[in-house]
């Protein structure tokens, strides 16, 4: 249902209305078993929520399949299914499985259930990002301990483990080629049932080793529209909606919205394989045409912060160390030169990024095709660097909590991400320099050297970093405010 931005008000809560009703319960739980909480959620399963895809960070906002270990807020890894762990070698790390937890079916925790999970994931095709360039070997060592193995070094695996497409899920979720988590995880909610790309239905684990629930349960709706899903939240018709959209965040009452600086970067990305930007000078004409505060003051009504590299203000870190740009190409003239931008629908604002582009780069001299499909229509073309340029929101820590992870899918020269088509020497050595520094100090201040090296190369124009627009009802208590997008729904969660 598209619902363009100019229908009264009264007219998209109609809309919405009609979208949402028989989605949701309208069970009435006595007061002491809690209510249910009603989301709508942005985007619908891509791979029927199979944890080894991107719909794992679904599973992980309804906090129904969890991981090994968590992040805190400065992405430090801590304990969840596993207790702790130790570094045995340059190659080796043993991890100690919690005792006592059951999955959703009933059946024990063990490290077996552990290693075949993980095994599963690194079997995958495609892998998850998370394990892009890794080489990973895992095996029980003892009843409750899990043996995982590197072939090269790797300081990072603790937090690599905390990625939810490393989900541990129970031996019914894997049937031949395909994983579903229904009734499979070890979470606070039960995952019930899954209607396609429509809805979902979760109930409350009496279980949880974490604690009971204190919600009875949670009935997800997918409701791509942000007008509709905004129009849902005024309507009563939800209780929290995931992404309002900043052309929504206005109409909603200041009390039912919550902002919070994300990892995520709007970034255009230029083709430097082919086409006009593999010149270098092109790359520099684009970025000195492109305003960046017209952007977040136009389209996103300053609820964005202008770009000063690819890593935002949700790493304090990067803000106060970066180095900055040690080179800049020569802007060339662009003379008419035609280019094809594509971007997406399914981020409200990407469309009209694009046409504000579109003429800051026609004044620059450049002509401008604009491109926009559905996501899933799209993506494909993008990565086989079939457009000149790509608007992209695009999430920097989203896996591991460490851009590291993002610098080598999306610039690498053998990154699985690589929608810049970059082959760059400096750059793949400071990646791997990056990744293969210890936590702490260096490897933030290496990451920042690698970040400069991209820049320098003009293969992405980061613009802004956009801001977590979160829509919760005024008697919701306990909702995630999770710049990584990983909580949402958690055993602290409920509706007075």
């Amino acid at each position: 249902m598209n619902l363009p931005k100019t229908l009264p008000l009264a007219a998209i809560s109609v809309a919405s209305s009609l979208l949402l009703t028989g989605c949701f319960s309208s069970g009435a739980p006595s007061a002491s078993e809690g209510k249910r909480i009603r989301v709508a959620m942005m985007q619908p399963p891509r791979s029927a929520l199979s944890p080894l895809s991107d719909d794992a960070f679904k599973l992980s906002r309804w906090s129904t399949a969890e991981t090994l270990v968590t992040l805190d807020k400065d992405g430090d890894a801590q304990p969840a299914l596993a207790t702790k762990w130790r570094r045995t070698g340059d190659k080796t790390w043993n991890f100690t499985i919690r005792q006592g937890v059951e999955f959703h079916d009933g059946s024990a925790l063990t490290a077996q259930a552990v290693v075949r999970s993980l095994n599963a994931a690194t079997r995958a095709a495609p892998k998850p990002r998370i394990l892009d360039g890794v080489d990973m070997k895992v095996k029980a060592s003892g009843g409750s301990t899990v043996a995982v193995t590197t072939a090269e070094a790797d300081p990072l695996v603790p937090q690599r483990l905390s990625s939810p497409q490393l989900s541990i899920l129970a031996a019914k979720a894997y049937r031949g080629k395909t994983v579903s988590p229904v009734g499979a995880g070890t979470g606070a909610f039960v995952l019930k049932k899954v209607n396609g790309t429509t809805s979902a239905t979760l109930d409350r684990n009496a279980d949880y080793w974490g604690g009971k629930a204190k919600a009875a349960g949670i009935d997800v709706t997918f409701v791509p529209d942000g007008a509709a899903r905004a129009a849902a939240l005024r309507s009563g018709d939800a209780d929290i909606v995931e992404a309002v959209p900043v052309s929504q965040a206005a109409l909603l009452d200041e009390g039912q919205i919550s902002e919070v600086p994300m990892p995520r970067t709007n970034t255009l990305y230029l083709n430097t394989e082919h086409g006009p930007f593999a010149d270098p000078a092109l790359r520099a004409a684009a970025r000195r045409a492109i305003d960046a505060k017209a952007l977040v003051k136009g389209v996103y009504e300053n609820r964005a912060d202008v770009a000063r590299g690819l890593l935002g203000p949700a790493l304090p870190w990067a803000a106060k160390e970066r180095d900055g740009r040690t080179k800049t190409a020569k802007a060339g003239d662009p003379g008419g030169r035609s280019i094809t931008i594509g971007t997406f629908t399914d981020r409200a604002e990407l469309p009209e990024v694009a046409t504000v582009l579109q003429q800051q780069l026609r004044d620059a001299g450049f002509k401008v095709k604009l491109e926009v499909r559905e996501y899933a229509n799209i993506e494909s073309d993008a990565l086989k660097g079939k457009f000149d340029a790509f608007i992209l929101s695009r999430a920097t820590v989203l896996d591991s909590g460490d851009p590291a992870a993002y610098l080598h899918s999306d610039f690498a020269g053998d990154g699985s991400f690589n929608i810049s088509q970059l082959n760059d020497e400096t750059v793949d050595g400071a990646v791997r320099k990056a990744e293969a520094t210890a936590a702490g100090d260096a490897r933030r201040a290496a990451i920042l050297k690698a970040e400069t090296a991209i820049l320098n190369t003009d293969a992405a124009i980061p613009m802004l970093h956009e801001r977590v627009i979160q829509g919760d009802a005024t008697d919701v208590v306990g909702s995630a405010k999770d710049p990584r997008e990983r909580e949402l729904v958690t055993n602290e969660t409920y509706v007075k």
